[in-house]
């Protein structure tokens, strides 16, 4: 769609509205100017198409939003009455969290130190697409029989034991498990077994499951990072609620569902690709990556179903990569503890109350944004704070922890998912030296388990995380309560899941 002509009208320091036309509600926008200026044409074109797409009540483009598979990188769109895979993306809840531990800062200080480290997590977490436990020698084994469990029931008691991992980590998870439109595990366990009816598709299924506990490749990393908790008094309470510990160890993650939901969210993309053409349908705005499905057809429960055993998987995924870490520490730092702070989603699409009424909130690299008092927190340990907000920006500048305020409304209650991409890829390979890059990790003291940091992931392939954070601060939807200072990176050149 031709955008030369649409307005962004400014409303805010950092926030903006764009007119679509007709009776459809404006895109809401939130950047300062410095990141308005990152959104191109092709970023603001498939806002409107999104916005302008059946059943869909609204769209947000967060500060990070940039070009991506049928919807930007970055943004929010509500429908009561439709589900969008594009929207959701191809790696279903790829997430972020976060473990502290009681590790104080300057343990880890010696280079040879976080060479060890680095080294006990690469024996227990692969990296990079396709890998698996086979690749590790002390990851966890993974069977057909648990790998099915855990898609169909995500982080229950079960399968935490299972896998040893700590079950009070689930209350500490934006959702602990997902279940199918009817409510039923059942439905979801039903339809992986249809899926699994000959040897080559059980197969492909069970190479699948042996990826738990692994990080795949592109943006897909785990840091380990000091904390730094905010110098005011009721940014010091928020994080001792958290569980932030300030000038301790902490490690960070994000990752997502793996081959699985790969497989799964292109499946789908291909039926319903298939059904549109099949009826005679035309894609919105042209587009077969906006292909969608009403909620309650068969079409749109099927969808529901599998992006809920992606979601499992990822959500398992993450609580297993977190133990495995620990232990790894513990190879080197003896009798030490950690916690998980949170674990949260950015490509999922959740039934959540919005505007008056219950919602698919379809968010593509953004992530929930609940402050202190909405009701969807009631009898979590969050109730009175708001949910932790995990950002990670990059090894250079540091990550954030942030937590919402009452402004969230304004976004769907979503903020974005890090930074955002400034360069693609292939730019990014092009235009950025190498040594540079190594150099200025180096000279920030950030360390890596890469010969050569990816070119495609350094920091300045990212947007200004500053700009970032001051645009969602000033938007009034959060607050920072803590920066995170990369000691080391695990990460992979691999090309990404999402």
């Amino acid at each position: 769609m031709d955008t030369t002509n649409q307005m962004i009208n400014v409303t805010g320091v950092a926030t903006a509205t764009l007119d679509v036309g007709g009776d459809l509600s404006p895109i809401t926008i939130i950047g300062n100017e410095s990141i308005r200026q990152t959104f191109d044409a092709n970023t603001i074109g498939q806002a409107i198409n999104c916005r302008m797409a059946p059943g869909v009540t609204s769209v947000v483009l967060n500060p990070d939003a940039h070009v991506g598979y049928g919807a930007p990188v970055g943004c929010v769109m509500a429908s009561p009455t439709h589900v969008y895979p594009g929207p959701v993306g191809v790696d279903i809840k790829c997430s972020m969290s976060l473990l502290q531990t009681d590790l104080p800062a300057d343990a880890i200080n010696e280079p040879t130190v976080r060479r060890k480290l680095i080294q006990a997590i690469a024996k227990r977490v692969p990296t990079g697409a396709g890998r698996g436990q086979r690749h590790v020698p002390k990851s966890r084994p993974v069977d057909g029989r648990l790998g099915f469990q855990l898609t169909t029931d995500g982080a229950s008691k079960s399968v935490l034991k299972k896998l040893g991992i700590p079950k009070s980590w689930a209350s500490r998870c934006e959702d602990a498990f997902h279940t199918a439109h009817d409510g039923s595990c059942d439905t979801l366990a039903a339809r992986l077994e249809w899926m699994g009816r000959t040897r080559d598709s059980l197969d492909r299924l069970e190479s699948k499951y042996r990826q738990l506990g692994s990080y795949g490749g592109g943006n897909h990393f785990g840091e380990c990072e000091v904390v730094h908790v905010a110098e005011d008094l009721a940014s010091r309470k928020i994080a001792e609620s958290f569980g932030l510990k300030d000038g301790h160890v902490a490690f960070l993650s994000h990752c997502g569902s793996r081959g699985l939901g790969h497989d799964l969210a292109m499946g789908q993309f291909r039926a319903m690709k298939s059904s549109f053409e099949k009826r005679g349908r035309a894609f919105p705005a042209g587009d077969p990556q906006l292909v969608h499905a009403e909620v309650d057809s068969d079409e749109g429960r099927s969808y529901l179903g599998d992006m809920a055993m992606g979601a499992n998987f990822a959500t398992v995924n993450h609580l297993l990569i977190n133990q495995l870490v620990l232990e790894s520490f513990r190879d080197v730092f003896p009798g030490i503890r950690g916690d998980l702070i949170y674990f949260i989603s950015h490509n999922i699409a959740r039934l959540e109350p919005l505007d008056g009424r219950p919602q698919w909130v379809h968010r593509k690299g953004a992530t929930r944004a609940y402050p202190a008092g909405h009701p969807e927190l009631d009898r979590t340990p969050f109730a009175e704070t708001g949910h932790p907000i995990l950002l990670p920006g990059n090894p250079r500048d540091g990550s954030s922890v942030m937590v919402a305020l009452p402004g969230a409304s304004l976004s769907a209650f979503s903020v974005n998912h890090g930074a955002g991409r400034r360069m693609s890829r292939t730019k990014a390979k092009k235009l950025l030296d190498q040594q540079t890059i190594d150099a200025d990790l180096t000279q920030h003291d950030v360390m890596s388990n890469c010969r050569e940091y990816p070119r495609d992931e350094a920091p300045d392939a990212y947007k200004d995380f500053g700009e970032v954070l001051a645009s969602v601060q000033a938007a009034g939807l959060a607050t920072e309560v803590a920066r995170l200072q990369a000691k080391f990176v695990i990460k992979d050149g691999s090309p990404a899941d999402d």
